[in-house]
C-alpha cells in the first residue's frame, strides 16, 4: 500500500492524467452524481495528513519577514487581481468558468510549496511559514473576495463558505496537531520527525486524486459535448501561471537571495488546487461543478511546471547569489 501511494505521489504528472480520464470514462459509462457525497471525506484525507507535519511555532519565526511580506503581496492582491481580469476577459459569459479561475487564484500554498522548494534546495524554513499564514489569510479573504468580485454573477451565501472553510482547513488542523501531539509524547520528536511525520503527507495523495476523479466524472457529458471546452480553459489558466511564475521570478531575482526566491516562487506559484476544488464543489451549488473542472485541469500545469521550474532553478538561481 505505502508502495502505491508513494508512487502516485512522486508521479503527480502521470497520476494526475490517468485519473482525469477514469474520470472522465466513469462519468459516461455510469451515473456519478452520487459521487459528491464523497467530496467532504476525500477532502478531509487530503488535508489532515498534511497538517500532522505543520508546527504553529513556525509562524513566530522572524527572519523571514521580507519574503513573507512579498508573498503576502503576491498571493492577496497581485494574482487574485490578475486572475479576475482574465476571467472577465475571457469568461465574460461563464461567470462560473470565472470563479473557477479566482478560487484557484485565491488560496495560495499547499504541501507542494514545501515539497518542491527542497527538491530545487530553497529555503524550506521560509516555505513552511509561507504555507502556513497563506492558509490562513487565504481561507478569511477567499469567501470575502468572491462574494465581492462575483456575487452578482454567482449565488452564495457567505456563511456557508465560511462553514466549508471552517469544516476543511480548522477541523483537520485541529486534528492534525492533536496526532502530532500525541504521536511525540509516545515516540518521541526524533523518531516522529525521521519516521512518523514524512509519512503522513503521501496521504494526502489519495484525497487529491479522489477528487480530481470526482470532479471529472461529474462533467464527463459535458466534456464529451463540447471538447472544446478544455482548450477554453486550459488558455487562461496557462496566461495565469506563466505570469505567476515571471512576476514571482522577476522580485525574488531582484530583491531577494537564492533560498529565499525559491520559497517565494513555489509558495506563490503553487496554488492550493485541493481545497479550492472541494470548496467549489460543496459551497457553491450547480455553478460549483464547472468552477471544479478548470480546477482540476489546472491541477495538470501546475504539477508539471514545478516539475520543469526544479530543473531550471539553478540556472534562474545561480547558487553565488
Amino acid at each position: 500500500m505505502m508502495t502505491l501511494v508513494g508512487w502516485l505521489n512522486q508521479n503527480l504528472r502521470f497520476s494526475i492524467p490517468l485519473v482525469m480520464l477514469l474520470g472522465l470514462i466513469t462519468g459516461l459509462l455510469s451515473e456519478s452524481l452520487a459521487l459528491k457525497l464523497w467530496i467532504a471525506p476525500l477532502t478531509l484525507l487530503m488535508v489532515y495528513p498534511m497538517m500532522v507535519g505543520i508546527r504553529l511555532k513556525q509562524l513566530l519565526q522572524t527572519d523571514t519577514i521580507n519574503v513573507q511580506g512579498w508573498a503576502l503581496g503576491i498571493n492577496f492582491i497581485i494574482i487574485p487581481a490578475l486572475a479576475y481580469g482574465l476571467g472577465r476577459l475571457f469568461f465574460t459569459d461563464q461567470p462560473t468558468l470565472a470563479l473557477g479561475l479566482l478560487l484557484a487564484a485565491l488560496l495560495p500554498t499547499s504541501g507542494m510549496t514545501i515539497s518542491w522548494t527542497g527538491f530545487a534546495k530553497g529555503n524550506v524554513p521560509a516555505a513552511i511559514q509561507i504555507t502556513i499564514i497563506g492558509l490562513f489569510i487565504g481561507s478569511v479573504l477567499t469567501p470575502l473576495y468572491v462574494q465581492y468580485l462575483l456575487g452578482a454573477h454567482i449565488p452564495m451565501e457567505l456563511g456557508a463558505v465560511f462553514k466549508q472553510i471552517l469544516l476543511f482547513i480548522a477541523l483537520p488542523l485541529l486534528a492534525g496537531q492533536l496526532t502530532r501531539y500525541l504521536l511525540i509524547k509516545r515516540y518521541g520528536q526524533a523518531h516522529f520527525q525521521q519516521h512518523l511525520g514524512p509519512k503522513f503527507p503521501r496521504f494526502s495523495t489519495l484525497g487529491v486524486l479522489g477528487i480530481v476523479f470526482v470532479a471529472m466524472a461529474i462533467k464527463a457529458n459535458d466534456l464529451i459535448r463540447s471538447p472544446t471546452l478544455i482548450i477554453a480553459i486550459l488558455i487562461p489558466v496557462l496566461i495565469l501561471y506563466t505570469l505567476n511564475y515571471v512576476i514571482s521570478t522577476v522580485i525574488a531575482r531582484r530583491y531577494l537571495h537564492r533560498g529565499d526566491g525559491i520559497a517565494l516562487v513555489y509558495g506563490t506559484v503553487m496554488r492550493n488546487l485541493s481545497i479550492a476544488l472541494a470548496l467549489a464543489m460543496t459551497a457553491f451549488g450547480d455553478a460549483g461543478a464547472e468552477a471544479a473542472l478548470l480546477i482540476a485541469l489546472a491541477y495538470i500545469i501546475q504539477v508539471q511546471s514545478a516539475a520543469w521550474y526544479v530543473k531550471w532553478s539553478d540556472k534562474i538561481f545561480p547558487t553565488s547569489k
